[in-house]
């Protein structure tokens, strides 16, 4: 088995694949004050809950976009496995060229999406990931990254707007009945929603302009299917598209049997 594990700014999923299938996935909020022991601990537990062993686990990969994470969680799992994860960064086989300015800015939470959106389904292509931001990420027709954009995220918004006004409460994030809202609520769930959808396709659309015809837009992250229920440019739903592109680029860089996983 293959644990693949994906740390984020405000969530950190967890992975288990036996060959190409995807067993087993945990979404853990991402607490930065937790110790190795911690989170061994937690993610013996959830193994317990899965019926699932830890001694099965052959291998293991880390995309972080969270850098005082990525040590613990390695230790974690030099704990928890007895391996050394691969940890994707500089110098990581990817099978995507990465052209912008620098490669080494590009988040890799954002690489990995592309080299899993690309391998699934081809190029062209726009990767929009909702997570703490909400970012765009372009793949050419041959599988080039060519940069991208990115904007604050849903929560981040919803959240600045409760913090920075004396009168407006905080309110759930769900689609709205009506775009027109007749109550407080209702209005600032239309805004957030509607406006983020109107974010969402106006880029796609200015995206796809460039990349040319045949552009598909794929959709990730913990709310993407909630957007795409309005959104006319998202085709594709692909929640767990980073935890695929990891089992990818492990892959790429899977040790000799005769040498045990390296940090990279």
């Amino acid at each position: 088995m293959l644990l693949v594990v994906d740390i984020g700014n405000t969530n950190t999923v967890i992975g288990i694949f036996k060959g190409d299938q995807l067993v087993a996935h945990w979404r853990l909020g991402t607490h930065r004050e937790r110790t190795y022991h911690e989170y061994a601990i937690l993610i013996k537990e959830l193994f317990h809950l899965e019926g699932l062993s830890s001694r099965e686990v052959e291998g293991a990969i880390i995309s972080s976009v969270v850098p005082n994470l990525t040590p613990v969680f390695s230790k974690t799992l030099q704990v928890l496995l007895g391996l050394r994860p691969m940890v994707v960064g500089p110098g990581t086989k990817t099978g995507i060229s990465i052209l912008v300015d620098n490669p080494r800015e590009v988040g890799t939470d954002r690489v990995v999406n592309a080299v899993a959106a690309y391998n699934k389904y081809g190029g062209p292509l726009v990767v929009v990931d909702f997570g703490t931001a909400t970012t765009f990420d372009a793949v050419s027709p041959h599988g080039e990254y060519l940069g991208g954009a990115i904007s604050p995220g849903i929560t981040i918004s919803m959240e600045a707007l409760f913090r920075e006004t004396a009168q407006l409460p905080r309110v759930e994030l769900k689609k709205p009945q009506r775009i027109i809202g007749k109550n407080t609520v209702e209005s600032i769930q239309s805004g957030i929603y509607y406006g983020y959808v109107s974010l969402v396709d106006g880029m796609a659309r200015a995206f796809k302009e460039r990349l040319g015809e045949g552009c598909q837009v794929i959709a990730t992250g913990g709310l993407a299917s909630i957007i795409a229920e309005a959104s006319r440019e998202i085709e594709i739903v692909d929640p767990l598209l980073t935890l695929e592109g990891l089992l990818i680029i492990y892959k790429k860089n899977r040790p000799r049997k005769d040498q045990p996983p390296r940090a990279m």
